[in-house]
């Protein structure tokens, strides 16, 4: 059992759902970045979402962009996000980890390379978005043989004939993405989520965690009460890219986080 797996199985014992957490590895910077995660499991967060910076991130929108942008303009690297995980482990072996990015810098790094460094820093699930189940031999299944969760997305246009392949090798969590189209692109609705969570929850055992598109506790409340969790990232990262010290931003995600566990 994963940490993933653990934390999901005490929040369903205690009848609570699940906050996740995003940030940017390295943004600002890696100093700015690490106190900021240091600082999510006291702001209520129950897995942490981490980012790995590219220069090409597909599903992102603008505001994630810019932060993988700002990320590597500070020397941010794959080896870094990495040794950042390691730093936080030092003192939290508890609160989940998962790495989401893009396929180029772990194929580069080689793939049996980076699953045993991700292991040992201390990652337990990647969400690499632009690897399909059809390329499961990749990546996924490797994770899986290492001990570590592969999350898939599901979105409002993975329909019922494609979703047992999107289900078939995923573990952890089933991630919904609510809206289609890019992150921070519009507001998630709880009315047009519902049915669709129960969807894919008539197929698969997993949680269902519903991210993009939410922005406030109340709408983090909102989703939160009709899916397993909610994820917000956007949100947390405009408010790092605002300038904003790792206090106030720490503030804005326990009311995030009070907004998802209140439902």
């Amino acid at each position: 059992m994963t940490r993933i797996d653990a934390t999901f199985a005490r929040l369903s014992a205690e009848g609570k759902k699940a906050f996740v957490a995003y940030i940017m590895a390295g943004d600002p910077d890696m100093a700015t970045s690490l106190d900021v995660m240091r600082g999510l499991p006291a702001a209520g967060v129950d897995v942490i979402e981490l980012g790995l910076p590219f220069t090409d991130p597909m599903a992102d929108g603008p505001t994630i962009q810019l932060a993988g942008q700002r990320a590597l303009e500070a020397g941010m690297t794959l080896e870094k996000t990495l040794e950042m995980v390691r730093a936080f482990r030092e003192g939290d072996s508890d609160t989940p980890i998962v790495l989401m990015g893009y396929y180029n810098p772990i194929y580069a790094r080689g793939v049996d390379r980076f699953l045993a460094e991700a292991q040992d820093a201390g990652i337990d699930g990647l969400i690499v978005v632009d690897l399909p189940p059809e390329e499961d031999a990749e990546l996924c299944l490797p994770a899986q043989a290492a001990g570590l969760n592969f999350i898939r997305l599901a979105t409002p246009t993975t329909d019922d004939k494609r979703l047992p392949k999107v289900l078939q090798n995923t573990s952890g969590f089933v991630y919904y993405v609510s809206i289609t189209g890019i992150t921070g692109a519009a507001a998630a609705q709880a009315a047009d989520v519902a049915p669709e969570v129960a969807r894919i929850k008539a197929q698969t055992d997993l949680p269902v965690i519903v991210g993009f598109g939410i922005r406030s506790p109340e709408s983090a409340e909102s989703i939160a009460s009709v899916a397993d969790g909610c994820v917000v990232g956007s949100a947390i990262v405009a408010e790092l890219g605002a300038g904003k010290p790792p206090a106030d931003v720490l503030a804005f995600v326990k009311s995030l986080a009070d907004g998802a566990h209140s439902a």
